[in-house]
């Protein structure tokens, strides 16, 4: 046949297929969630998330040793804590004595040029397990801005370098901006989760941390997984109130959410490649019905084609060293 085009052409060696490759994917891109309980000599398997456990501090940091000698060096931080320290203001999550900025302080001790990302949310210390106070079933939004200003404070204190709002209250970029500004923490970068849909597959990560909600769910702050003009909405406002990433959440169920992001805004996409969709890959593949290795490498390179350029995922570490 008189084929002037024959794409197959680029696609006849593995030399010429590299030398062609539009999207690759670096140790670079990666941030790599860490859980840290209470304890010492502690491993615990999130049974939900085959391969990811919950470290004490003395083990996370062996941890992390062990993933900045395979390149990974972003780290975004997560703790589990007994019942008993969770109240209604989740007050233990600002104090500087506490298990998860205790962690912060030893990571930079010991691992000074890493960089370490912190979690601002009160679900992990509430009581109440929601991102912010409640009173009478309501989630309140601008008093939760005082707590949560007091935990990026608090966080830059312990030598976080950039801190994640995971929450979705209205304004609170702004006003942890501002917040870190007065306390001089003007270098503590913030990634913003400005599109967190209320989705389905967080389930793992809420078993890592047990923070699930004691009652109802979060659809009143979190977004509707039918939405997609409204993350531009989000977006605009975490541009305007100084954000410095703006990340989708969760990834693969979103792609199209990243892309909008990424073509309208020029600061740097994060997706986060969440327990749901780690969990459902590394299931298919403990039974063979899949390649795992070959479906994660696939599922991270989506993520990056599409324009995140930060790519939260519990596979870092695997990815890691398969690169």
């Amino acid at each position: 046949m008189n084929l002037i085009r024959r794409p197959r052409r680029s696609r006849q060696s593995a030399a010429i297929r590299d030398m062609v490759q539009e999207t690759r994917l670096s140790v670079h891109d990666f941030i790599l969630p860490l859980f840290v309980m209470e304890g010492h000599n502690i491993r615990s398997e999130v049974k939900s998330m085959p391969g990811i456990h919950r470290f004490s501090t003395d083990l996370l940091l062996e941890e992390v040793g062990e993933c900045v000698d395979l390149g990974v060096m972003t780290f975004a931080l997560f703790p589990n804590l007994p019942e008993a320290k969770k109240d209604k203001y989740a007050t233990e999550s600002h104090n500087p004595d506490g298990l998860y900025l205790q962690t912060v302080r030893a990571i930079k001790d010991r691992f000074p040029d890493v960089v370490v990302m912190t979690d601002i949310a009160m679900d992990p210390y509430s009581s109440d397990g929601h991102d912010g106070i409640v009173e009478n079933g309501k989630i309140l939004n601008d008093p939760t801005l005082e707590v949560l200003g007091k935990m990026a404070v608090a966080q830059a204190q312990a030598g976080a370098d950039i801190v994640g709002p995971s929450d979705m209250m209205d304004g609170r970029i702004g006003h942890i901006r501002q917040m870190l500004d007065e306390s001089n923490f003007h270098d503590v970068a913030i990634m913003a989760y400005t599109a967190k849909y209320a989705s389905a597959f967080y389930g793992p990560f809420r078993d890592a941390l047990d923070s699930a909600p004691k009652f109802g769910d979060k659809k009143t702050y979190q977004m509707n997984p039918a939405n997609s003009r409204e993350a531009l909405i989000e977006a605009q406002l975490d541009f305007a109130e100084g954000a410095d990433f703006l990340m989708v959440k969760p990834a693969l169920p979103y792609l199209d959410i990243v892309k909008l992001l990424h073509d309208t805004y020029n600061l740097p996409i994060a997706a986060y490649n969440v327990s749901g969709e780690y969990a459902m890959i590394k299931a298919a593949g403990q039974l063979g019905w899949l390649d795992g290795e070959r479906a994660m490498m696939e599922s991270l390179m989506a993520i990056k084609r599409a324009g995140a350029s930060v790519i939260l995922t519990y596979f870092a570490k695997e990815a890691a060293s398969l690169l």
